[in-house]
């Protein structure tokens, strides 16, 4: 069934947005995760990703063109399928939508209370909508308290969506004057957050009326936005100052193809954004002034929960809040394992050839790769000879994945998120191992961008670093198959006749036998294997 897509909502100031190009023309198939379009909104030109698959049947919007958030932007589907109905009938429910907001929005009702319009400087802060998936958010954590001053730039809190934890910055000035969702609290994307305004106006009755609103129409939408996704902005490395670099997704592809490093540059954009024309202008040397040594925040020793006593023979439980991470994993996972049928191969590697290889890749200065990077790259390229591996089930249809992009699962506090390297078989070995040691890092200290953990062709899991020789994944859907990969042991092995010490790795492949034959899955099996046991032809 054919798919409506409509002007997102990016930002809690947007009421419309721009066209600014179309990636996709009509009749061009999309894969979910590709760029449909860039969008540009009140702050910055965003690209945004399908969150379907299909064929592009139908553009409401042309480039240049500017519409109402909600507004028909396009139609996914079959091919061929008839969609003249959705075209008739999408406009009149977002123009029925429109005129219910508006109303809405003017008569709102209260308890006993007239509402009024807000007081000069007060602003509403609202549960910003991060992605098509999210329905709500909890904030994880305040950084600011009621009372605090509030400066263009700082950081209001963390919100935690269904992807993944996001500062959310402030592009107002003023005082906290009400914190409408607490710490750990959850709520819809449009609820009052909080309210910002000069110190002590009085906002009595203003939380009321908006709840009593239904929170369809905010009474004034704050100009606030979560840390830009990386499609549209750029962090700086931390300074002692906590600048940022924004920059929009064009510049940001110019300065990498000439080798800008945009903290050198000064942005002439709004809230000082980089655009275009900041880096075709750029002469190195003539930035505004050294760019600054990076000072690291000195690293907290992580709270110790107090385990409480519990007298013998007596019992205790705890309950623990589920956060919005675990209720995702849960609900995917099970998903996964009660739809699509699991089975599982396992298949013995010796490493030994591999152990040598990367002695020498390591002696090479600032170069460091560890045994998940080479196996990362051997299925990458594993992948590419065997395409059926790297497909997607669909009711109809089997897609088949010609590019490669590879998710890595990080174990984190609260679970488990799997950043992805997109065109792995592309990368090499060292450039895998700097962007896998960076997203993980990123990923334990939850600042990760939903675009990084979106579009993996295929999934690695890894616990051989914890000692566990041999396990099985759940696939990652909409994957059709996911690695396990055990420690490497030392112990005797047959080679030539004789019995030697080696070091073998076993690796578990569990594929969706919908899309993946057993005798498919293991011919990728023996094609991982070689790569492995020869690191040499990975070269090839």
């Amino acid at each position: 069934m054919a798919k409506v897509i409509t002007m997102p909502r990016l930002s809690d100031t947007m009421t419309e947005g721009t066209v600014a190009s179309w990636l996709k023309k009509v009749g061009d198939k999309v894969s979910e995760g590709d760029i449909l379009a860039e969008i540009e909104t009140d702050k910055a030109t965003m690209e945004f990703e399908s969150f379907n698959s299909g064929t592009l049947l139908y553009i409401g919007i042309k480039e240049g063109e500017s519409a109402a958030c909600d507004s028909l932007l396009a139609i996914i589907g079959k091919e061929g399928e008839d969609i003249s109905d959705l075209i008739n009938s999408t406009p009149a429910k977002v123009e029925t939508a429109a005129v219910e907001e508006t109303v809405v929005s003017a008569t709102p009702t209260t308890n006993n209370q007239q509402p009024t319009s807000l007081p000069k400087g007060v602003v509403v802060v609202t549960m910003p909508r991060l992605s098509d998936t999210m329905t709500d958010g909890t904030v994880a954590t305040w950084l600011k308290k009621v009372g605090d001053k509030v400066a263009e730039g700082d950081i209001l809190a963390e919100i935690e969506t269904d992807k993944a934890t996001m500062e959310f910055e402030s592009f107002n000035a003023g005082t906290l004057l009400f914190i409408g969702i607490p710490e750990g609290g959850t709520a819809p994307c449009d609820s009052l957050l909080a309210i910002i305004g000069p110190a002590g106006t009085d906002i009595t009755g203003i939380a009321e009326n908006f709840s009593a609103t239904g929170a369809a129409a905010p009474i004034e939408i704050a100009k606030e936005t979560v840390s830009e996704t990386a499609s549209t902005s750029e962090q700086a490395p931390a300074s002692s100052s906590n600048e940022r670099v924004f920059v929009s997704p064009l510049a940001r592809k110019i300065a990498e193809e000439k080798g800008i490093n945009l903290s050198q540059v000064n942005g002439s954009g709004e809230n000082g954004r980089i655009i275009k024309s900041d880096v075709e202008n750029f002469v190195p040397g003539t930035s505004a002034g050294a760019a600054q040594p990076t000072i690291s925040a000195p690293i907290e020793a992580a709270p110790v929960t107090a385990r409480p006593v519990v007298p013998a023979g007596e019992k205790m439980t705890e309950e623990i809040k589920n956060s919005q991470m675990r209720k995702i994993i849960a609900k995917r996972l099970a998903e996964s394992l009660f739809t699509a049928p699991h089975y599982n191969l396992v298949i013995e590697v010796s490493m030994d050839e591999a152990m040598k290889s990367r002695t020498i890749i390591n002696s090479v200065p600032d170069t460091k790769v560890s045994f998940n990077d080479m196996v990362i790259k051997a299925s990458a390229l594993a992948l590419k000879k065997h395409p059926k591996i790297n497909s997607q089930w669909r009711e109809d249809s089997i897609l088949i994945n010609y590019h490669v992009n590879i998710g890595v699962a990080v174990a984190v506090e609260d679970g488990l998120v799997v950043p992805v390297l997109p065109f792995t078989d592309a990368m090499s070995l060292s450039q895998i191992g700097e962007n896998v040691r960076d997203l993980a890092g990123r990923a334990k200290s939850k600042k990760l961008l939903p675009s990084e953990m979106e579009g993996s062709t295929f999934t690695i899991s890894n616990l051989g670093m914890f000692g566990i020789t041999e396990f099985n994944s759940i696939i990652n859907q909409p994957n059709s198959a996911i690695l396990s990969v055990g420690a490497i042991v030392e112990k005797p092995v047959v080679k030539n006749g004789q019995i030697v010490v080696g070091n073998t790795m076993m690796l578990s492949l569990a594929c969706d036998h919908r899309t993946i034959d057993g005798a498919t899955g293991a011919q990728f099996l023996q094609t991982l294997k070689q790569y492995i046991e020869n690191p040499v032809t990975m070269l090839a």
